[in-house]
């Protein structure tokens, strides 16, 4: 596998190592020691999935304090668009974001740091998105902030009439206002 860090420190692209013949194709998803050796030691200790269909959007989540999670996010099917955005007040990189195309043709994965909060935007008719997690979901600590703030400028590549999103994500707070890591 190669991985690239990106523009943010921390935050890492992984691009494997595909072998494609008339059957298929045959990749190592995950390797514990190189993974350790290229990003540095984190512990996961849940898989998870999600299906979702052509403009949902999930996110921008986090979790707080030490319930904070590190991800390793990949799309088994279909296309999305990942998004990290760094919420850590004492970094260069405050409220900047990395974005990043998944898909079951790439096969790319991104890992995502603890104070980061985190989202993705279906692209395709459907995505079955998985992740890594290095804690377990605490609903008394999670968090977010708007998909749409303003201040982040992330640009979406779809109208935000034809973006679906939850209820709570659509009352999230705006940057200035969430709970941040210092």
């Amino acid at each position: 596998m190669e991985y690239k860090e990106t523009e943010i420190e921390g935050v890492f692209v992984i691009e494997p190592r595909v072998f494609n013949d008339a059957r298929g194709y045959f990749m190592e998803a995950w390797k514990e020691g190189e993974f350790m050796e290229h990003v540095g030691p984190v512990h996961f200790i849940q898989d998870n999935e999600s299906k979702s269909g052509y403009g949902v959007l999930r996110g921008l989540h986090y979790q707080k304090g030490e319930y904070s999670q590190a991800k390793l996010v990949r799309v088994i099917k279909g296309r999305v668009l990942d998004v990290a955005v760094d919420i850590r007040k004492s970094s260069p990189t405050f409220g900047k974001h990395v974005m990043v195309e998944l898909s079951e043709d790439n096969k790319r994965q991104f890992f995502i740091p603890r104070g980061f909060a985190h989202g993705f935007l279906v692209l395709s008719q459907e995505a079955i998105f998985t992740y890594k997690v290095d804690n377990p979901y605490a609903p008394q600590h999670e968090a977010g902030i708007r998909w749409n703030d303003p201040e982040l400028a992330i640009e979406w590549p779809i109208e935000a009439a034809a973006v679906q999103t939850s209820e709570k994500d659509l009352k999230q707070p705006l940057l200035r206002d969430a709970e941040l890591f210092e």
